[in-house]
């Protein structure tokens, strides 16, 4: 559980006892490559920290996988329906790794925010750092060019790009498998 301690110290520094109480209401899981961990249309009542592995969370958009987010050791992942609003969610997540994940009831978790004040500010932290990064997603396809999310791809998340298939990469920068390869070569190429 360290990689989701320090994660979480780095985020937003909490005293030992308080992280003692956060992971004392979790539940270790460990889970294969190709487990899907939340699926659309579920109410999903957990919070999942991951300490081990990889998700990939998506949409299925006429009949086609449409990635959303890559999630890694010390990420967090969960339903944002389920979570805000205690609706089925609309995405998939799964593992593209075996992974070592732990879990806590958003109930749970609720209630920690209430009684604890480091944890309440942790999250609101960690949450606003996703609402940014989703928002600059979203003008980066609307301002930017294929080669261009390819190349912010790299720099941002070089670690994945050994870690993803290709067609993963190519839906979450919104491009054509084709158009990816094209990219490619010419990186490669310059």
């Amino acid at each position: 559980m360290q990689t989701i301690i320090s994660c979480i110290q780095k985020i937003s520094p909490c005293k030992q006892s308080t992280i003692d109480l956060l992971t004392s209401k979790m539940t270790r899981h460990e889970f294969p490559k190709k487990h899907i961990l939340i699926k659309s249309g579920i109410i999903d009542k957990n919070f999942y920290f991951i300490e081990k592995g990889l998700t990939r969370s998506y949409c299925i958009i006429n009949g086609e996988e449409a990635t959303s987010w890559f999630s890694q050791e010390g990420d967090i992942t969960f339903s944002m329906l389920s979570c805000y609003e205690n609706k089925p969610g609309y995405e998939y997540v799964d593992l593209l790794e075996d992974s070592i994940i732990y879990s806590i009831s958003i109930q749970e978790l609720n209630k920690l925010y209430f009684d604890n004040i480091e944890i309440a500010n942790w999250s609101r932290l960690i949450h606003q750092k996703a609402f940014l990064d989703l928002e600059l997603r979203h003008i980066a396809l609307a301002t930017q060019s294929a080669t261009e999310r390819y190349h912010n791809f790299l720099k941002e998340r070089s670690g994945l790009v050994n870690r993803v298939k290709l067609s993963h990469i190519a839906s979450f920068i919104g491009v054509s498998q084709v158009t990816l390869s094209r990219i490619r070569a010419n990186y490669f190429l310059t």
